[in-house]
């Protein structure tokens, strides 16, 4: 049976998302969309020649949940580095548009990590990666350091976002978990490969279930879940929530509860970004008081109205209230 969330409820968390703060820290990234036409080969080789129509910027990664942060009338700092580039002063001036703080970005000696995507007839055809992904360098992680502290006092959530470019280094994750965890912050962390275990603390862990495998070294079976005691124990967070796909999600929390949570989706049409609506609309719904299963449940509805969106969008209250009805037959 699926959990459920009253609308009362529901409207009530929506509403408390303004009054909260969140602190994201992570990897921001410039997503650049070029769409246009291919109607011949390159006689230089043998690959499609796109005359490029229309150029669209967008912020991504980091970037895309403090926006999402900021659809749903929260506040959010972005700690994150950005490049003395032109990709940088972009990403800067996107987040100032968009009423979220730059504040907390730190300008380093790497490029903006900038991610090209050419699109022909609504399919990427191929993209481009600028990035250095190398670790940061210790006067680097105290510049980060500083900026956490500086942001913390104002939080009322922390999210940890990671794609593996260097920022979230051990030094970073134990400064900044210490730091909420003086002030019992929820903490919603969406990991990748590199320090996996390094957040033992956390309130929601949101790996999707091939990472989570591929770090454990073994598969887990949400039917039968009596290893799973095992597996928290290696985390030490409170709650597991497995992204599944169009399977929806699974919440796990550590005294062995598994709450399914299926996808209200009624049309993908691209799932770019999705994930990062997910951490974003869970971060401010933990701020606003939701217990982990309802910030699970709102954020799935946010998660079902980005996936109908081409690249990586924003949702606001008013389109996951739109899709509560649509899907609850409440007029």
């Amino acid at each position: 049976m699926m959990p459920t969330i009253s609308r009362a409820r529901l409207t009530a968390l929506l509403d408390a998302a303004t009054a909260q703060h969140v602190v994201i820290i992570g990897d921001a990234m410039l997503d650049v969309y070029l769409r246009g036409d291919v109607d011949r080969i390159s006689p230089e080789a043998p690959v499609p020649v796109v005359r490029v129509r229309d150029r669209k910027l967008a912020l991504g990664g980091a970037a895309n949940v403090a926006q999402n942060v900021a659809a749903l009338g929260a506040g959010c700092d972005l700690v994150a580095v950005v490049g003395d580039d032109v990709a940088g002063a972009t990403l800067r001036s996107y987040l100032e548009v968009g009423r979220m703080q730059s504040r907390s970005l730190v300008t380093v000696d790497r490029p903006t990590t900038t991610k090209t995507r050419v699109m022909a007839r609504s399919q990427q055809l191929v993209r481009f990666d600028e990035e250095e992904d190398r670790d940061l360098d210790a006067a680097d992680i105290a510049r980060v350091l500083e900026a956490i502290r500086a942001a913390i006092p104002e939080a009322t959530a922390l999210v940890f976002e990671d794609y593996n470019k260097g920022v979230l280094v051990p030094a970073v994750i134990e400064g900044a978990l210490a730091l909420a965890s003086s002030r019992k912050l929820p903490i919603v962390v969406d990991p990748k490969f590199r320090n996996f275990f390094a957040y033992r603390g956390a309130t929601v862990f949101k790996p999707n279930r091939r990472e989570l495998e591929s770090a454990l070294g073994a598969a887990v079976d949400l039917d039968h879940p009596a290893a799973l005691p095992d597996t928290f124990a290696r985390l030490g967070v409170a709650h597991l929530l497995l992204t599944l796909g169009e399977r929806g999600m699974a919440l796990v929390s550590a005294d062995g509860l598994v709450h399914r949570v299926p996808t209200t989706a009624r049309e993908v049409y691209d799932v770019v970004g999705a994930g990062d609506t997910v951490t974003a609309y869970l971060a401010t719904m933990l701020a606003a008081g939701a217990t982990a299963l309802e910030a699970a449940i709102v954020a799935n509805y946010a998660a079902g109205v980005e996936v109908g969106k081409l690249g990586a969008a924003t949702v606001t209250p008013t389109e996951v209230l739109e899709a509560y009805d649509a899907h609850t037959g409440v007029s």
